[in-house]
């Protein structure tokens, strides 16, 4: 038996907002701190370079009111040897004043919300303590 096809609204995530000039050196600061200071440490000790594809570097970017954290990978495989590329695993987006959505960066290529509504010392926490969001 068919099914009836039904009309519905789809709805889409909220965009984020941008913060002003201070408000965003301020945010890009501390997520580089939180990069050299706990990332790096913890999952990037020293480098081990393999036959295939290895981390090289953890960093952030900042685009469109959010701030992406990504792995520096590096190519051992013959045929390309040396090439680079970036790979995201977290995001936070800049929803209002003090407000944060975190996202994870699932196999399929797609961003995943996890949290919302978050303040900044509570995202950079929850990136600290939540498994799901570290990178791999």
């Amino acid at each position: 038996m068919a099914r009836k096809k039904v009309w519905m609204l789809a709805t889409r995530a909220a965009r984020p907002t941008l913060p002003d000039e201070s408000e965003k050196r301020a945010i890009v600061a501390a997520c580089e701190a939180f990069i050299s200071d706990v990332l790096k440490p913890r999952f990037l000790p020293h480098i081990r370079p393999t036959e295939w594809n290895y981390v090289v570097d953890i960093h952030g970017a900042w685009a469109a009111g959010r701030y992406r954290f990504m792995q520096r990978y590096r190519s051992g495989m013959a045929h390309n040897s040396g090439d680079e590329f970036d790979a995201p695993f977290a995001r936070i987006d800049h929803m209002g004043k003090d407000c944060f959505d975190i996202y994870w960066m699932r196999h399929t290529g797609k961003w995943w919300r996890l949290h919302t509504g978050v303040t900044f010392v509570e995202a950079l926490c929850i990136l600290e303590t939540d498994k799901v969001l570290y990178p791999v």
